[in-house]
């Protein structure tokens, strides 16, 4: 691809990086805001639980399934292309939402605006590898990375606000002007980007087994149950929920192996697994799987704990927004020195560095937090923790780009966010199953004073124990997650500069 344009690349960036702002900024928004969706659309509960969490999750798989392909379609025909028709799929899910009559129409809007969103991600850091040159696009995926965490902390506040002054459907009618100014800015600005060397024909078979495989398996992961949504392990049942899942992983694994069989053997495939080969890029999507896996347990798990400390929901809801507030900020703050950091020292470093927070962070929470453990001190050690996420960033980012040959750098870029949300989603379920397993087998070691069950005492002590031992079960999923961590460093050893 040529590298000319006649707008400057810091320009183009922040074209790119307003795009990526409003979608994560939607990622998040519905959290705040779901209590009053339920209401306004009708939805019986508790019956109608199930069908209302396809709010979040048929946004989470539609966000996911899209990044492969609109990276592929971006190094084929053109990222201004596809980065405007991302914003366009963006406002027609955000016209439709606030007009949905029932549930189903409204998960029909979640989706169309997942797929645009989703699709503005992978294209945005193909865009920084087309625009900057190798040695600085590390400081502009800093920036970028900034300004996408700062979406997806900025979310939920916004919708709290929009619920107690306005209603949630201003989300969506303020989207529609937000998605026309990025539309137009896109069209004048991308105009130059660099065209394609040459299209290569779609692999329609691999793109079907991949994104059947993806859906299968974010089906599968989220039918294993969450943690948060039940309010603590004692609140849920004593056994699994029946679901489908085992169905739906073996549905996974073998659209995923035939994936591979066929990549392996067309001439055109869907994605090239020589990619792997590179020992940057094989490094850098698996460590930010990992990434992925113990970021979800820190935001889930922290809520948790201060719900158990707090009698008052409110109040509960408040300061565990406070404390992830304390992680989210130093990450999008690292994420930005973590660019510079990487410009100058590359890779390596500056991932070792991060994950070697994230070990000394989650270990410090493993350890010390208990029941009376003060909210300052899990903010400072929640600051550590989210200065090791800012920090990995921009460096794995970079690697994947940088690894990544021209015509590739659209799809490369999906896959490194896309092993992300998969580890996320790995890590939630295994965070239910695991955490539930053991809550169980120390829920019958709690010491409890002979006396009748519906004595006020014994039942202070059942509280307190139940408490207590979920305390526990918590900080040892953080103690797990460091173990990730260090797992996590020895496979930074293998990232080399370029």
């Amino acid at each position: 691809m040529s590298q000319t344009s006649r707008h400057s690349p810091r320009l183009i960036l922040a074209v790119v990086a307003f795009g990526v702002f409003v979608a994560a900024d939607d990622l998040t928004v519905v959290s705040t805001m779901l209590r009053q969706i339920i209401y306004d659309l009708e939805i019986p509960l508790p019956e109608g639980l199930n069908d209302a969490a396809w709010i979040v999750n048929a946004y989470l798989i539609a966000y996911v399934v899209v990044m492969p392909f609109v990276g592929k379609l971006s190094d084929m025909f053109g990222r201004r292309t596809v980065y405007i028709g991302a914003f366009t799929l963006f406002l027609l899910g955000s016209i439709w939402i606030p007009l949905a009559p029932n549930l189903t129409w409204f998960i029909v809007g979640r989706v169309v605006t997942a797929l645009g969103g989703g699709a503005m991600v992978p294209v945005a850091m193909a865009v920084i590898g087309d625009v900057y040159e190798p040695k600085k696009r590390a400081g502009a995926m800093g920036i970028l990375g900034t300004i996408d965490t700062a979406g997806w902390v900025w979310g939920p506040l916004y919708g709290a606000l929009l619920v107690r002054y306005l209603s949630w459907q201003w989300q969506f009618y303020l989207n529609i002007p937000l998605s026309l100014i990025g539309i137009a800015a896109a069209y004048i600005v991308l105009r130059d980007l660099p065209a394609p060397n040459k299209r290569i024909p779609l692999d329609w078979v691999g793109l079907a087994l991949l994104s059947t495989a993806l859906i299968a398996l974010n089906i599968a992961l989220l039918g294993s149950g969450d943690v948060s949504a039940a309010g603590g392990f004692a609140a849920l049942p004593t056994e699994q929920p029946t679901n489908n899942s085992p169905l739906y992983y073996g549905l996974a694994l073998v659209a995923f192996l035939i994936f591979l069989f066929r990549e392996r053997r067309t001439d055109t495939p869907f994605i090239d697994l020589s990619l792997f080969r590179n020992p940057n890029f094989s490094s850098a999507v698996l460590i930010n799987f990992f990434i992925g896996f113990i970021l979800i347990i820190a935001m889930v798990n922290v809520p948790l704990v201060v719900n158990l400390l707090e009698f008052n929901l409110e109040q509960a809801a408040l300061d565990s927004g406070k404390l992830l507030t304390a992680m989210t900020v130093a990450m999008a703050i690292m994420a930005y020195v973590g660019g510079q950091l990487t410009e100058r020292f590359s890779y390596r470093p500056t991932v070792l560095l991060g994950l070697l927070a994230a070990f000394i962070g989650f270990g410090l929470m493993g350890l010390t937090w208990e029941v009376t453990t003060p909210y300052n001190q899990m903010a400072w050690q929640l600051a550590i923790l989210g200065c090791g996420f800012g920090l990995v960033i921009s460096p794995i980012g970079t690697a994947v780009v940088n690894a990544a040959g021209d015509d590739e750098r659209g799809v490369a870029s999906s896959l490194v966010i896309v092993l992300r949300l998969m580890g996320m989603s790995v890590g939630l379920s295994g965070l239910t199953a695991w955490g539930l397993e053991r809550f169980n087998t120390l829920r019958t070691q709690i010491e409890l004073p002979d006396l009748p069950f519906f004595d006020p005492v014994y039942q202070q002590a059942l509280l307190d124990g139940l408490t207590q031992t979920t305390v526990y079960v918590l900080t040892e999923t953080f103690l797990i997650s460091a173990g990730v961590a260090l797992l996590a460093i020895l496979i930074s050893l293998r990232l080399r500069q370029d």
